[in-house]
């Protein structure tokens, strides 16, 4: 049977492995307003960034993003804007939105590479999620993503 003091030096390790894994977390977490997002059965919790420098910053730098979470891009104006993942350490995939909430086409990027990633029609939405998120969910152009912020 272990002694007393090995069970309170148990605790001590896990509470102190928990408090590490939490400062981890919130090194990771931008501070950008987070907004829940909706397709099919499926909850988002997507960082907003609807300044030009959180865009410009985006994931970049992170090593880690839970399984529901992303960041959503909101444009001021309807474009064929274009991603790249320069400076990105996590392979992600992207939506991009129509005003009206539909996906008009999905791409999958790779990890620090150069390679521009566009609409195939002008949006003002973009949605970043982990690789493959939209394909293993079976999330495809044409669904709609309901929640998106209206200016």
């Amino acid at each position: 049977m272990p002694s007393a003091n090995f069970k309170y030096c148990t605790f001590f390790i896990a509470a102190i492995l928990g408090l590490f894994s939490s400062l981890a977390i919130a090194q990771q977490n931008s501070g950008l307003p987070t907004i829940e997002l909706k397709t099919g059965i499926y909850r988002i919790q997507a960082e907003l960034a609807d300044t030009p420098k959180a865009r410009e910053v985006g994931l970049m730098n992170r090593t880690t993003m839970p399984v529901n979470s992303g960041m959503l891009f909101v444009f001021e104006q309807k474009a064929g804007h274009c991603f790249w993942m320069n400076n990105t350490k996590i392979p992600l995939s992207i939506a991009f939105i129509a005003d009206d909430g539909k996906i008009v086409n999905v791409d999958e990027m790779q990890s620090e590479t150069t390679t521009n990633h566009c609409p195939q029609a002008p949006i003002r939405f973009a949605l970043e999620m982990n690789k493959r998120w939209f394909s293993e969910r079976v999330i495809v152009p044409g669904m709609i993503i309901q929640g998106l912020p209206r200016k």
